[in-house]
């Protein structure tokens, strides 16, 4: 088995709704994920996705707000794309038709660890302090 990093509990992530870290990618790059939770029988109770909306780039999760989760969707604070937070597809609005970039998580006894062999984790949270993402220009409110 390949080596694992203890995030957190998926009982965090289902309370808070989202939880984010901060992990370098293969290109030496800080990365933020995402952890959301998965309510269906099917997949595991929490995903890992890249912090990014597969439109124009903007973080999904926001410090001090956390990510936006309606109706088991992660809601892009741009324009209002809904992706699946279980398959993180999207089939509505300005990123229709994409699909999130996954990231290898496990869990176990309620554990999420990250397994990605091409991740390395750094810290938790934002993986600094500014925000660069723009304001909402959605016509949803939040």
């Amino acid at each position: 088995m390949a080596a694992r990093y203890p995030l957190t509990s998926v009982e965090t992530v289902k309370e808070e709704g989202s939880w984010l870290f901060t992990a370098r990618n293969s290109d030496g790059e800080a990365t933020e994920v995402l952890l959301v939770p998965c309510d269906t029988a099917e997949k595991p109770p929490v995903e890992a996705w890249v912090n990014r909306c597969t439109h124009e780039n903007q973080r999904l999760y926001r410090d001090g707000g956390g990510a936006v989760i309606r109706e088991g969707g992660v809601v892009c604070p741009k324009h209002g794309s809904v992706f699946d937070a279980c398959s993180g597809f999207c089939d509505n609005g300005e990123a229709a038709d994409s699909t999130l970039f996954s990231v290898g998580i496990d869990i176990e006894d309620g554990q999420v660890y990250l397994r990605d062999g091409e991740m390395t984790y750094l810290q938790d949270g934002a993986a600094d302090d500014d925000d660069d993402s723009p304001e909402s220009t959605s016509h949803l409110r939040f």
